[in-house]
């Protein structure tokens, strides 16, 4: 009888890149959770390279660990699900690999994300945690913060305006998608909050027309919040001498930066570091700057990734934000865009008016878990908050393409054309790892709500035909000037 030859191949989601295996996916826990790069010699990538084929026992030796692991058999090799249908679940949460591919389970079913719950507890905000805050005594107002008229930046708005009794100074970036349901809140709000200054400001079209193109090229859809939003009010905030710019990002969007290799466990840490902020203090004083105090640094580390691009320190540590570098390089296109900001920070910097960028724990503004179904009610009757065509949608409510987003992000996942995990993918299962919903209300949301699919969601047509409208301006502007 003769004997099988077994041929070999890369385990799904692994894919050769250069000198680099990568996998796109999470890993099981076991020091393996983030570890999903390998680098190979030339030796190595050579017979990579060649697979699916037979290896020799020289060959096999050569890959060594790699075998059982990125390079299997080929009756061993898994496949990624093509539809929510087919998908494993975690066992726990509402985790599965299909909305995440590469996701993987324990013996007993479990995934990372929950497999990793208690060590990443403590993991609250890249940005400095602050549920209280003074009456400013140099400024109009307390606090500002961006208000999209979402789910989210309202119950922030209701926490500041009227639990905390702030003078609030709420700025809105006006983009053409905005839904309908968030306009009316905005309105509404307006009438609920007197102690609120509601601002709004945008983007001329031919200006915003050429960021988007730029960001659809790299992307495949042109969402650019919040960043174009920083670079239209930051100047407005040191005008004002606002002393807090504060953020209300959901509990599992900033710990979804961790599990998306964006930000390691330092950066939640680097706020309570004292050594490390005195001797960035100890330069300035030295550079004949003020010191900065608590969340002063995130400010200017925020607006300078904007007007001038990662720092090279940030590049040499590997974590990098592939989303937010994408509406950098478009805001790029665009440079004159660029100037009040870096007028701004050169101000701001200079003379210390700077306002700390700070983080409101929302699950404890809402009482100990921001849970999405009392939220939903309390900004309903305190607010006059309006749900988006009545969904009980929890993630993302002001936006008409959030689902060409997740929609764009999820097919060049899938894909492997992207290392980036879908923000919303993430969202929804940590989310309900958190009990911010149940594991049944997450899972009807990823099949009614989000854009999860191998198919383009309608909501793309409305997406296009802007862009399309935006290509043509551009392209009949170049003709008038005889570009």
């Amino acid at each position: 009888m003769m004997e099988k030859i077994e041929t070999y191949c890369l385990q799904s989601r692994w894919q050769l890149e250069g000198s680099r295996l990568i996998y796109y996916g999470l890993r099981a826990k076991g020091g393996r959770l983030l570890k999903n790069e390998i680098r190979v010699s030339a030796r190595r990538a050579a017979i990579l390279s060649t697979l699916p084929r037979p290896l020799n026992d020289a060959e096999k030796k050569t890959l060594g660990e790699l075998l059982g692991d990125a390079v299997v058999e080929l009756s061993q090799q898994s496949q990624t699900p093509a539809s929510l249908q087919e998908a494993r679940f975690c066992t726990t949460c509402a985790a599965n690999d299909f909305i995440i591919p590469g996701l993987t389970f324990d013996a007993n079913g479990i995934c990372p994300l929950c497999a990793t719950a208690k060590d990443t507890d403590e993991l609250c905000s890249v940005l400095p945690v602050k549920n209280h805050f003074p009456r400013a005594s140099k400024s109009r107002f307390d606090v500002a913060l961006f208000y999209t008229g979402g789910k989210d930046s309202t119950f922030l708005l209701y926490y500041l305006a009227k639990c905390l009794s702030l003078r609030v100074l709420a700025m809105t970036w006006e983009i053409p998608f905005l839904s309908e349901s968030a306009k009316q809140s905005i309105e509404n709000a307006k009438k609920h909050f007197p102690n609120v200054e509601f601002i709004s400001r945008a983007v001329n079209a031919q200006e915003l027309s050429a960021v988007y193109s730029a960001l659809y090229q790299r992307t495949g859809n042109c969402c650019a919040c919040p960043s174009l939003a920083y670079v239209l009010f930051y100047p407005e905030m040191v005008a004002n001498r606002v002393p807090y710019f504060v953020a209300g990002n959901e509990p599992v969007q900033m710990l979804g930066l961790y599990y998306n290799r964006m930000a390691p466990k330092f950066a939640y840490r680097f706020a309570k570091n004292k050594p490390l902020n005195l001797l960035l203090n100890v330069g300035r004083v030295l550079t004949l700057r003020p010191p900065l105090r608590s969340g002063q640094v995130h400010t200017l580390m925020t607006m300078k990734q904007l007007a001038y691009g990662d720092h090279p320190v940030k590049k040499m540590i590997g974590y990098r934000n592939e989303l937010v570098e994408n509406v950098v390089a478009a805001l790029h296109t665009r440079p004159l865009l660029l100037h009040p900001l870096k007028k701004a920070i050169r101000l701001s910097s200079r003379t210390g008016n700077i306002p700390a960028f700070v983080h409101v724990d929302l699950d404890v503004a809402a009482g100990g878990c921001y849970d999405w179904r009392k939220i939903r009610s309390t900004i309903v009757r305190e607010c006059g908050w309006v749900a988006p065509d009545g969904e009980e949608k929890g993630l993302h409510t002001s936006c008409k393409i959030e689902k060409c987003k997740e929609y764009s992000q999820f097919l060049r996942f899938y894909h492997m054309e992207s290392r980036m995990i879908p923000f919303s993918a993430l969202e929804i299962s940590l989310a309900s790892r958190k009990n911010n919903l149940s594991r049944e209300q997450a899972i009807r949301e990823m099949q009614t709500s989000l854009g999860f699919s191998l198919t383009e969601p309608a909501e793309c047509a409305f997406m296009k035909a802007f862009m399309d409208g935006a290509e043509a301006s551009l392209s009949n502007r170049a003709v008038t000037h005889g570009v």
